[in-house]
């Protein structure tokens, strides 16, 4: 992947989209954003599990982040505050709580505005949607 990071999302989560459509709108990232089932997975070595499971943050030269680490790496992203908003929830202590939250909110997505009964099945790990 060449130029810009990419953000990969769950394009069927009502909840994900709306938080897209947010944060296009009003955070200064250069990145783009797209849903999971609109990008190439294979080429990037990404599982279909994972992208699942998880926001993926893919930096252009292909190293993927997931999670509270994605989000972190896409305000790092933005510049100014909201760099060191990232920044911060790269080193724990805030590390550890960032992961909290956002397992929280990925796991109870579809109770959210936006989520609905579709994303409740795509909240298992990739351990568990692998592949026997």
């Amino acid at each position: 992947m060449a130029g810009r990071a990419l953000l990969i999302y769950e394009g069927d989560c009502g909840f994900c989209n709306r938080c897209v459509r947010f944060i296009a709108r009003r955070l200064p990232s250069g990145a783009q954003f797209k849903p999971w089932q609109r990008v190439d997975l294979d080429g990037m070595g990404i599982s279909r599990a994972r992208a699942r499971y998880e926001v993926l943050w893919v930096e252009a030269g292909g190293r993927v982040f997931g999670g509270a680490q994605a989000i972190a790496k896409l305000l790092v992203d933005c510049g100014g505050a909201w760099a060191v908003l990232g920044g911060a929830l790269r080193v724990p202590p805030f590390r550890w709580i960032a992961h909290g939250v956002y397992r929280a909110i990925a796991n109870n997505r579809w109770r959210l505005p936006g989520g609905d009964p579709n994303c409740a099945m795509r909240v298992e790990s990739p351990a568990t949607d692998l592949p026997g």
